[in-house]
This record gives C-alpha cells, sequence and structure tokens, in this order.
C-alpha cells in the first residue's frame, strides 16, 4: 500500500471537503461514475458546492443522491434529462444550472487541466448559450470565448491503477474522467483494480501517477444501466 492508497472515500475525503467547493465528477450518464466517493461527499454533508459533471446522476443514484440531500448549490453540465429531482430544484429556483453544449464542456475542462484560461469556439454562436459572453470573428467566421474550468477536488473513477496513481480507464469510462484527472488542486481517483507500480505497461496508462493524490480500492463497483433495453425473447 503507498501514501496514496487510503482504506475508504470518507478517509481519503477526510479534511479535505468544506461548503462552498468546486468538485469535478468523472463519467458519462451512470458508466465510469466514482459512486463512491460521491457518496462519501454526501456522508460529508458539505453543502452550497459547484459540481462539474456532464450529468447529474438519475434519481437515487450518482450525483442524484447529492440533490436529495441538496448539497449541490450549483450544477455546471451537458445533459440532465434522467433525473427528475434535477428538474424539480431547477425550475423551482432551488438549483442554479450553467448549461453547456457537451464538447464545449469537455474542452473548458481540458483547458483548464492545461493551464488555458479561455478560447474561442463556433458552437453555440447566435443561441442563449452566447449571452454575455465575448463574440468575436476569426477569418470570416464567428466565434463565442469559453472560460476553461479547474475545480477544488477532482473525483473520477478508474478500471486499474497502481500505487503511485497512474490510472487505466476501460471503454465508456474514459469519457470526462481523465481530462477531469488533470482540472483540480487534488485529484482523488476510485479503482477497480489496485496493482503493483510496474505491473502496468507504461503505453497504457490513460492519466500520469503526478496528477492523482489520492487512491481508493474499490473492488466489484455496483454497475447500473441507465436505461436497459432489450429484444423480446424467441419462444423455444
Amino acid at each position: 500500500m503507498s501514501s496514496k492508497t487510503y482504506s475508504t472515500a470518507r478517509e481519503a475525503l477526510a479534511g479535505q471537503i468544506k461548503d462552498g467547493m468546486t468538485i469535478m465528477s468523472g463519467g458519462f450518464g451512470l458508466c465510469g461514475i466514482p459512486d463512491v466517493l460521491i457518496e462519501a461527499v454526501r456522508d460529508s454533508g458539505a453543502k452550497n458546492l459547484t459540481v462539474i459533471s456532464n450529468n447529474a446522476g438519475v434519481d437515487g443514484a450518482g450525483l442524484g443522491i447529492l440533490l436529495e440531500t441538496k448539497q449541490i448549490k450549483k450544477m455546471i453540465s451537458s445533459y440532465v434529462g434522467e433525473n427528475k429531482l434535477f428538474a424539480q430544484q431547477f425550475l423551482s429556483g432551488e438549483l442554479e444550472l450553467e448549461f453547456n453544449p457537451q464538447g464545449t464542456l469537455a474542452e473548458r475542462i481540458r483547458a483548464g487541466g492545461a493551464g488555458i484560461p479561455a478560447f474561442f469556439t463556433k458552437t453555440g454562436v447566435g443561441t442563449i448559450i452566447a449571452d454575455g459572453k465575448e463574440v468575436r470573428d476569426f477569418d470570416g467566421e464567428t466565434y463565442v470565448m469559453e472560460r476553461g474550468l479547474f475545480a477544488d477536488i477532482a473525483l473520477v473513477h478508474a478500471w486499474k491503477a497502481d500505487g503511485e496513481g497512474n490510472l487505466v480507464y476501460r471503454k465508456t469510462a474514459r469519457n470526462f474522467n481523465p481530462m477531469m484527472a488533470t482540472a483540480a488542486r487534488l485529484t482523488i481517483a476510485q479503482v477497480e483494480h489496485l496493482v503493483a507500480p510496474g505491473e502496468i505497461d507504461p503505453d497504457h496508462i490513460h492519466t500520469a501517477g503526478i496528477y492523482v493524490k489520492r487512491i481508493v480500492h474499490v473492488a466489484n463497483p455496483v454497475k447500473r444501466i441507465e436505461q436497459r433495453t432489450t429484444r423480446p425473447r424467441q419462444a423455444a
């Protein structure tokens, strides 16, 4: 066990989270979300949080459990269509929302991790996305300026990690997790498989350990499916 490894998610968050923080939460839908770390955020009791995530989980799962406890003040997201509680809180004025086109959100996070304070994109020009933002022409085309995003804490989920914090993601879970891991003061990873340093082929590493400060081993995590689609079973 390395100095980066903690026995529980609660221990990994101890002394690090407080009211009013900005937290990034990785994953796409319910795939690759740091669910155990999210539960630890709930148990911390921290309030007035700004959460940056592609979505807000679903009712009763993922970030949805932080909506239930009303610990989130603002969401910076792209897609929130699977969460009725989110819609209720937003429409009632209890929850602030900063909507982003999905690619713009991804680039804002990547830019934050790369130390880029702002960039220009064509996406959203001429829509409410551009309201209140700087617009500029380049080579005859109009672009809107978007700010990079950087958080106090990033919570990510990885398929495999070593004790130095080198991370490997699996398939769809590679969405948002790698860029978020670079874009926070403190990155905490929950990992399914924890191996000794040197066991991961360097060419297979997606996030270098220098970005990851704390690791929690979560073997056999629950992997929920948002919408299960199946074909009728044929009669024998």
